[in-house]
């Protein structure tokens, strides 16, 4: 606990009266210290904390809302995604809230977002617990220095109380879990589920909505950098291998999951990492392998033996979706300064369960953005409850959850950042190529580094392509370290004809997915389609 005489007065300014101790920019030691006097978590061998997460155990998208509000109402993509609330309905949870803290221990962690000093916006993560406190700490780009600390003025601020549950028949929401986003006052209220991943990305939403008006590109991507000053891209969903992927030792990682693109080029959203961690193999992913074993990581619903505190990362009794959060810092190739310059490649993942997609597709510019606002990847049997066989799933711009503005407009700055900067394009298949899931094995990992160090030291694209008769991209005829009969997926599958089937099926899943979208896009682009 340090200067509660500092921070208590911006705590009454949010109507934040009478609490008890109030945690302000904690330590990782000392936000340790409480998680286990509270008994929130686990130590576990080499020293991450270890946590649980409850009944939540990944994000809410039927709880999350955004409050209808003058400022905000006419830019919003209204829709499945985006609910929205009374503004009534978010102040009347949020007095009830005000009165919830009354006597309770409070944690604050004054943080940024944008690692880009032009674009930085000061961010304050409210909680009542410790862990997350800790989770806030490193996500987000720390305050270093006591100076900084005192002329924080937080543009954002998230309240984060897992253990206050909303009431549906009086709040309007569709459960006792609650994510309400009001755009105006630059708040959110978040409560019944201890999932950390709804802090992030509350945030993550609210500087989709603030970054595209000033003609910076939000993305959900991973970055890195290579030692020719080439940063590449990587678009995709969760599955797809982005952090995996972006996270080589013989290049500079920018970050693993939310980007923007500017005037000035590329810069990281957060300070930490938030990768899942089912079945990580030390010998396929190393960095991100050390960087779960540290003091300061947090391990969401990770297994782990309470005897020799030893973890189980193949253990998904709990979930698939295990986690793990840790500063950038962890990464021994990490790019502290989380800054670089324009891309040179952009890389869009799939994990692709039909054995359709090829291994890797050059792309124009058009069909980068038709694939950009598809957002094509296929969910698997295990990944969620109910998904007993493969389903193709759209979610545009790889990141619909979190996109508070149409996807044209995202759409539109990436084509011209795309064409200003002549970016070359290229799709990835990580999933199956030529038989389907269940029928083959996914495309080992060892291939997919392959085929991205070709791409980005340009011998794959000096090689020679052949168009795909189907999806009208070039697949490349040779990749060093790829066996050449995976590249195409037709001479790779065990039986052309069902093959031909999936295609078929697949292209018309794109075409219907993309019907939304063909009102607000260029003909180009339309015309990019299967």
């Amino acid at each position: 606990m340090v200067n509660q005489k500092d921070i208590r007065p911006k705590l009454e300014e949010l109507g934040f009266k009478n609490v008890a101790n109030v945690y302000w920019n904690a330590s990782t030691p000392r936000l340790y210290e409480e998680i286990i006097r509270r008994r929130e978590g686990n130590i576990a061998h080499l020293g991450p904390v270890v946590v649980r997460t409850g009944h939540h155990m990944g994000r809410s998208p039927e709880d999350r809302f955004i409050v209808k509000e003058p400022s905000s109402v006419e830019k919003i993509w209204w829709g499945s995604v985006n609910k929205g609330i009374e503004e009534e309905k978010f102040m009347n949870l949020f007095y009830r809230l005000q009165a919830y803290f009354q006597n309770k221990d409070v944690f604050i962690q004054d943080c940024y977002a944008g690692a880009a000093i032009d674009y930085r916006i000061p961010i304050r993560v409210i909680t009542e617990t410790a862990w997350h406190s800790l989770f806030a700490r490193n996500i987000f780009i720390q305050v270093r220095t006591r100076e900084e600390e005192q002329d924080h003025h937080p543009e954002f601020t998230v309240i984060n109380v897992p253990r206050f549950h909303a009431v549906p028949e009086l709040d309007g929401t569709s459960s006792e879990a609650f994510i309400l986003i009001h755009l105006g006052k630059k708040i959110v209220l978040a409560g019944g589920t201890s999932y950390a991943g709804e802090i992030k990305k509350s945030v993550f939403t609210m500087l989709n909505y603030v970054y595209p008006q000033e003609s910076v590109l939000s993305m959900h991507c991973s970055a890195n950098v290579g030692d020719k000053d080439d940063p590449a891209i990587f678009f995709g969903l969760s599955g797809t291998g982005k952090t995996a992927l972006s996270v080589d030792p013989n290049r500079r990682l920018v970050g693993d999951d939310e980007h923007g693109w500017s005037d000035q080029g590329v810069f990281n959203f957060e300070g930490g990492c938030y990768a899942k961690v089912i079945r990580l193999s030390k010998e396929a992913e190393p960095e991100i392998y050390e960087c779960v074993r540290r003091f300061g990581t947090i391990l969401e619903n990770v297994s782990l033996d309470h005897d020799t505190r030893r973890l189980d990362l193949d253990d998904a009794s709990l979930t698939e979706n295990t986690r793990a959060a840790y500063p950038i810092s962890h990464v021994l190739s990490a790019l502290r300064v989380g800054v670089c310059g324009h891309p040179k490649n952009v890389i869009m993942l799939t994990c692709d369960a039909f054995g359709v997609m090829p291994p890797a597709a050059k792309l124009t510019t058009e069909q980068a953005v038709y694939h950009f606002l598809s957002g094509y990847t296929a969910k698997v049997a295990g990944t969620e409850l109910g998904i007993e066989e493969p389903q193709a799933t759209f979610s545009a711009c790889f990141g619909a959850p979190f996109m508070a503005l149409a996807p044209s407009v995202y759409a539109k700055l990436l084509m011209e950042k795309i064409q200003t900067h002549e970016v070359k394009c290229w799709l990835l298949n990580t999933g199956w190529a030529g038989d389907p899931y269940g029928k083959a094995e996914r495309i080992k990992i060892t291939y997919s580094r392959a085929l991205i160090r070709n791409i980005l030291n340009s011998a794959l694209d000096k090689g020679e392509f052949e168009k795909d008769p189907l999806f009208g991209f070039m697949t490349p005829k040779a990749c060093e370290g790829v066996p050449h009969e995976m590249l195409n997926p037709r001479n790779a599958t065990s039986d052309k004809a069902r093959y031909e089937q999936r295609a078929r099926k697949l292209a018309a899943d794109f075409k219907e997915n993309f019907r939304q979208f063909k009102d607000d896009t260029s003909k180009e682009v339309v015309d990019a389609m299967p």
